[in-house]
Parts: C-alpha cells; structure tokens; sequence
C-alpha cells in the first residue's frame, strides 16, 4: 500500500491555547460548516464528546445523528487526536479509520500555533489521492480550519 501524504493545515490564533482548544473542542458547533455534513437532513449541531473515548458527530434538524468517529486522545489544551471514519462515498463506516490529529502549541499568553494533520490517507485504497484531494482543498479542511480561526477571534 503506498503512503499518502497527510493532509496538514497551520494556523495562528490571537488567543491562549485553553481558548482555542475550547474553541475547537466544545465550540465546534460555532464553526463547523453547515454544508460538511452526512446526515438526511440540514445540520443543527456538530458535536465532539470531550473525553477519550467521547463520540464525534452531528445532530440533523430532524433529529437524527450521524457518526464522524471517536476521541483517541483528550489531552486539553495541547493535544486532541480524533478518528476520521467517513468513507470516500461519504458514509460512516466504524471498521473505517483514519485520524485527524490536532495539536495547539502556546506562543505567548495570547498567541497558539494550530496544526491540524489527517493522516491515514492510503487507506482509502485505490481512491486515495482523489480523496485527498478533496478533503485538503479550500473548499475541504481549509475552509474548516478558517472557519475555526474566526470563531477563535470572536
């Protein structure tokens, strides 16, 4: 299987760490883009449970939810390590993995360094690079993470 390279966005945040982990982790719904969702209906809220082993998903306006993956790493406020389990049709699969690892490092009382890296791409098979493609486009995880960093600065 050959390795496809993770998809990596980096950002700088105006606010501590703590912030923005809390920004990211239990302010997800303030961000999250309406449309990146997989449910049947309009996207009401885009939750992470905040815990190892907490469920990442959303809740549609009709009531139902739809599984993203899980927490492998609850680790406020440097460290948040989450499964990916969406396959390239868009559909959660639980025996699917990958991970979205993100990382925010303090750069002075007010400054955090965000890198956000999805990785465990070639697990896609022989759809991989399109995937990623996809995923790490202005239209994928950068419009994602720039959401984030002016939900960060409100």
């Amino acid at each position: 299987m050959n390795t496809i390279e993770p998809v990596r966005k980096e950002v700088v945040v105006g606010v501590s760490a703590e912030k923005a982990f809390r920004v990211f982790t239990d302010g997800i719904n303030t961000w999250w883009p309406r449309s990146h969702h997989i449910g049947s209906s309009p996207l009401k809220r885009a939750i992470i449970e905040p815990r190892e082993g907490g469920r990442w998903y959303s809740e549609s306006e009709d009531g139902t939810e739809c599984d993203t993956g899980k927490v492998l790493v609850w680790d406020p406020p440097k460290r948040l390590v989450m499964t990916w389990q969406l396959t390239a049709a868009w559909k959660f699969d639980p025996e699917f993995i990958t991970e979205v690892e993100v990382n925010f490092t303090a750069d002075g009382p007010n400054r955090t360094k965000v890198v956000l890296e999805h990785r465990n791409l070639e697990r896609y098979g022989g759809v991989a690079a399109a995937v990623r493609s996809q995923i790490g486009a202005e239209t994928g995880w950068g419009l994602i993470i720039d959401n984030f960093v002016t939900a960060a600065a409100a």
